[in-house]
């Protein structure tokens, strides 16, 4: 008989636990307030606020015992009010602080208020003469003011304890409007500087500034005086405003938030120009009216500008009559285009070796005709870094570029170009300026702050730089090395934008700022790379320094790396469509051709230049070329530079070394075996065998080539003999390990 089937024992079930109680309505309202706590605080503070101050304003003035609220009064006397008013806008600001402002409060500027309003209550206890019982009643600022006051007037004084507090309420004004120390002393210098031009202007003026069409007799040297019976020459004057020298803003403007590590502005030398006589100036103005009346044309020269090389004479157009179509007469406007024609005659009327014309003065309505002077004055770097334009910058990278037409020192913040490209002919003064631009950026730099990289294939301009603690390396002579340098600065660059993503900034001063916070964080300095013939750079490797230098001046801006570059050759092919394009900055001094002006300028006009730092500037926002007498700096002046920062080191210095020897010796060894020996090594890091086919497919060449390639790699160690029979080797290297670099270190061994 069978036997049934037993069935197999469950174990039992144990219950479901029971599910958790619904949520009580102020559980479900605290959970939803939550978000809003910080709003809902702010909120708290403002109503507790107000209605403080409004009781405060319901007690009687003459004190109120026994009422609690009272007693805030009584501790911070009248301050009570605008210190509840504070902490109602702070209760709003908690409020609304989900909600766009406008507005941005500094932490120190809350820190200047606190301060304004303690100084303010023993201020005024100090000046209302007030007692102890007037501080119970909330008179005179109260106990608080009097706390604060009582002590220092015991030891020092009303007058001298009312000084103190007075300092103490304008250093809380300067931190609560962002004044810093330096801009309260610029703000005095430049107030002194006005006050001593008002009195210049009051006093009785030397010379005319402007000259009239009155019937003033004119003198010259060799006219007798009016007393020896001869009447004096009579000189149709006309109407012309003639801005003279002393209105140039080249006041003098100390700095004495200077840096003391910094070079003194004594050690360079000092200059003056001596701009043309108003009889010259006469006599130049009454040709220019002459030949272009002999053209039939009606001009007036309505303004002069005297420069240190040039005076630009203003001509406004006047009017022709000409018949209409009706027979009567109109008037028609002369057409600056038919004075700018007549250039050459007017060059050969005034005996000018070159004329240029500038139809029209941008931003203003005349002509400018500019006739070289008789001498040229120079112009000194001295004059111009403590003029008030360059003062004004209040930046690191402030480079003097020289005097305008009109005389006027011109500035400008290497930082805002950012990079500048220079062109000229030999002798136009092109290594001048350099050597100007780089004393101006050693003279307000230490070399914590700033960096330079300097690379000169003449060999004998910026050599005399070598030793400048500021410089990396030296001064490189080589094109082969030159082209390492530019790849260095790619790659410093790389990493530069790396560091400002691990701190979420968006350029250099942001990443400093924020590493300032940071002791394991370095600050970074500003890097200024001056190239001073790039044609010889070009001719020997085009592909890659154009590639290196258009990838620096589209991107390097904002890591701090500026570029100086020049060249004595502007053709297009050594300076390309690519480079122009991320040269917005361009600098021309006296060039061959008007083809050579449009290269650089993309305007004629460079060619009819005088040569001897007499050049055009076309800044990145200005709408045309400016013409500026460029810096001189004497070989003197360089040595002293340098031998300053030579002589104040300080004794643990150790020079900058070069950071490309690496990569400069890396790609040599590529060079002399295989440029895709690199990648072919990156190939041998990343799998464990390689072939001969294999390098031929992922490289895209031939199979002799991948062989010679592979037969390097088994020189230097990185992959095994192969088997006999097969073609396959096993390869000896990491991806951790780095064969190139372990090849440079033996051969410098």
């Amino acid at each position: 008989m069978a036997r049934p089937k037993s069935t197999p024992t469950r174990a039992p079930r144990k219950p479901d636990s029971p599910p958790p109680p619904p949520p009580t309505w102020d559980e479900r309202l605290i959970k939803s307030l939550m978000p809003y706590r910080v709003e809902l605080a702010g909120g708290a503070v403002f109503m507790a606020a107000a209605l403080l101050f409004l009781a405060l304003l319901s007690l009687p003035d003459e004190g109120c015992p026994g009422v609690p609220i009272c007693v805030f009064r009584e501790l911070f006397g009248w301050g009570v009010y605008p210190l509840l008013l504070t902490v109602m806008a702070a209760g709003v600001h908690l409020t609304l602080r989900t909600v766009g402002r406008p507005y941005h409060i500094r932490a120190s500027q809350v820190i200047g208020f606190e301060l304004i309003l303690l100084t303010l209550l023993p201020l005024t206890f100090i000046f209302t003469q007030s007692t102890l019982p007037d501080a119970y009643l909330g008179r005179g600022g109260g106990l608080l003011g009097w706390a604060l006051s009582a002590p220092l007037l015991d030891f020092f004084g009303p007058v001298l304890t009312g000084i103190f507090y007075l300092c103490l309420l304008i250093w809380g004004i300067c931190l609560m409007a962002q004044v810093s120390w330096n801009d309260v002393l610029l703000a005095l210098n430049n107030l002194s500087n006005r006050l001593w031009r008002l009195s210049q202007e009051l006093s009785p003026p030397t010379q005319p500034r402007i000259v009239t069409s009155r019937p003033k007799p004119a003198r010259t040297a060799t006219s007798p005086p009016p007393s020896a019976g001869v009447p004096p020459p009579q000189v149709n004057l006309r109407p012309v405003v003639i801005e003279e020298e002393s209105s140039q803003g080249d006041t003098a403007v100390s700095s004495p938030h200077r840096n003391k590590r910094l070079p003194p502005y004594t050690l360079l030398e000092e200059s003056h120009f001596a701009p043309l006589s108003d009889d010259e100036i006469e006599e130049k103005k009454r040709i220019i009216e002459e030949t272009l009346a002999h053209f039939g044309l009606i001009g007036k020269v309505s303004q002069v500008q005297r420069g240190p090389a040039i005076t630009q004479f203003g001509v406004e157009p006047g009017y022709l009559e000409k018949p209409g179509p009706d027979g009567g007469i109109k008037q028609h406007k002369v057409r600056i285009g038919q004075i700018a024609s007549l250039q050459k005659d007017l060059a050969l009327a005034l005996a000018a070796q070159r004329l240029r014309i500038q139809a029209p003065v941008p931003g203003q309505g005349v002509v400018g005709i500019e006739v070289p002077n008789s001498e040229i004055s120079l112009v000194r770097l001295r004059p111009l870094v403590e003029s008030e334009p360059f003062q004004a910058l209040k930046t690191p990278l402030a480079v003097a570029m020289g005097r305008d037409v009109s005389g006027h020192p011109i500035a400008v913040d290497l930082a805002k170009m950012p990079h500048l490209l220079v062109a000229g002919t030999t002798g136009s003064g092109k290594s001048v300026c350099m050597n100007a631009l780089i004393a101006c950026l050693v003279f307000n730099n230490t070399p914590e702050d700033l960096h330079l990289i300097m690379i000169d294939p003449k060999k004998v301009e910026l050599i005399r730089f070598n030793g400048l603690p500021h410089l990396i390396g030296k001064v490189e002579v080589e094109a082969d090395r030159a082209v390492g340098v530019l790849r260095w600065l790619t790659a410093e660059m790389d990493r530069r934008y790396e560091l400002f993503s691990q701190v979420n900034a968006r350029n250099l001063s942001g990443y400093n700022r924020k590493a300032g916070r940071q002791p394991e964080r370095p600050k970074l300095p500003h890097i200024a790379v001056f190239i001073d013939e790039l044609a010889d750079l070009m001719h020997t490797y085009p592909g890659d320094v154009e590639r290196t230098l258009c990838r620096l001046a589209q991107m390097a801006r904002a890591t701090g790396i500026h570029l100086v570059v020049a060249t004595q050759r502007p053709s297009t092919d050594v300076i390309t469509g690519l480079i122009k394009a991320n040269f917005p900055a361009r600098l021309s001094f006296a060039v061959a051709s008007s083809i050579d002006s449009r290269v650089i300028l993309d305007t004629v006009g460079a060619e009819q230049l005088l040569g001897k730092g007499d050049m055009l500037f076309l800044a990145p926002d200005a709408a045309g070329p400016a013409r500026i007498q460029g810096v001189f700096m004497s070989d003197n002046e360089v040595e002293v530079i340098v031998n300053f920062w030579r002589q104040n080191l300080p004794a643990d210095y150790k020079p900058i070394a070069a950071p490309w020897e690496s990569l400069i010796a890396k790609y040599a060894l590529l060079d002399e075996t295989d440029s895709l020996l690199e990648q072919a090594i990156e190939l041998a890091q990343k799998y464990d065998t390689l072939s001969s086919s294999f390098l031929q497919r992922r490289l895209r060449i031939g199979y002799p080539r991948a062989a010679r390639i592979m037969e390097h790699l088994y020189e230097m160690g990185l992959v095994e003999d192969p088997k006999e029979g097969g073609k396959t080797r096993k390869t000896t290297v990491s991806e951790e390990d780095d064969p190139l670099q372990d090849i440079i270190s033996n051969q410098g061994n």
